[in-house]
């Protein structure tokens, strides 16, 4: 009997995950199909227990449903848990179970980049849900010091004092992350500043970056924000956001079967669909 899986989100027809998901199971042999679910705030509890009655044997959330999902959810895993957001579900004999695999992924992205993380200072631009999951699991994962800056400090500040993991943090003003850029070995963009159509837009001046600095954004349309081409120009090695999209697919797709999958093929297949 061919598996469900799918995506619950809205909007909805946007999401590259279906072609993603899809071409694995073909590549795999999986008799299985990934579809989209449009679903409206209001029809969130009825649309899960729809899915469980149906025996969906996974899926994956995106906005606007990620925190709200946990209150239908029979387990979540721990990180999700402190992250307060889920963004894949796995169903395993009619129990439902949230993981985020958002932070994980990014994390993965990073240590295929440098394998040692845990010792480069950390700088985090925004303080939103995306940037909750990172610093929640570039903490997990032993990386010592990670600062934040946000336009609204006491939004940073307390992301900062509710993360579990032990970790070094300071929360900046503007003035301060722009002056003190240079000290920073990794700066992670995770803001919609640059995003398509706005695509002039720097969520910091990116004068002071170092050389050698690891600087991602999770912006992955365009394929090369503004911050991120000014970077590359002080010769730091960068990182759109379609590494930490691919990777989040990979350990979704992992957790589902027991199968860790070709990200380079996943990524390729992005791609195709972002036209780059």
């Amino acid at each position: 009997m061919k598996k469900m899986f799918g995506v619950i989100g809205d909007p909805i027809a946007h999401s590259m995950s279906p072609a993603m998901h899809n071409d694995l199971f073909g590549f795999y042999g999986i008799d299985a199909v990934y579809l989209p679910f449009h679903v409206s705030k209001e029809n969130l509890e009825a649309a899960i227990k729809g899915l469980k009655a149906l025996g969906v044997s996974g899926f994956n959330v995106t906005i606007p449903h990620k925190t709200d999902i946990m209150a239908y959810l029979d387990q979540i895993d721990p990180l999700a848990e402190a992250i307060g957001a889920v963004n894949t579900v796995k169903n395993e004999h009619g129990i439902l179970t949230g993981y985020n695999t958002d932070g994980p992924g990014f994390v993965k992205g990073l240590a295929s980049m440098d394998a040692d993380l845990d010792s480069r200072p950390a700088l985090i631009i925004g303080a939103g849900g995306a940037s909750r999951a990172i610093y929640f699991s570039m903490a997990q994962a032993g990386i010592q010091r990670i600062d934040l800056y946000n336009r609204t400090a006491g939004k940073a500040e307390e992301l900062v004092s509710s993360c579990p993991f032990k970790v070094q943090s300071k929360v900046l003003d503007r003035e301060t992350a722009e002056k003190s850029l240079h000290e920073y070995q990794l700066i992670i963009q995770t803001t919609s500043i640059g995003m398509s159509p706005d695509l002039g837009g720097l969520p910091l001046s990116p004068e002071n970056i170092s050389r050698g600095a690891i600087v991602s954004d999770i912006i992955y349309n365009p394929l090369q924000t503004k911050f991120l081409g000014e970077a590359s120009k002080k010769e730091a090695k960068i990182q759109n956001g379609v590494g930490m999209f691919v990777l989040q697919g990979a350990l979704a797709f992992e957790k589902w079967t027991g199968i860790f999958p070709d990200t380079e093929r996943m990524r390729a297949n992005v791609l195709r669909n972002l036209g780059g």
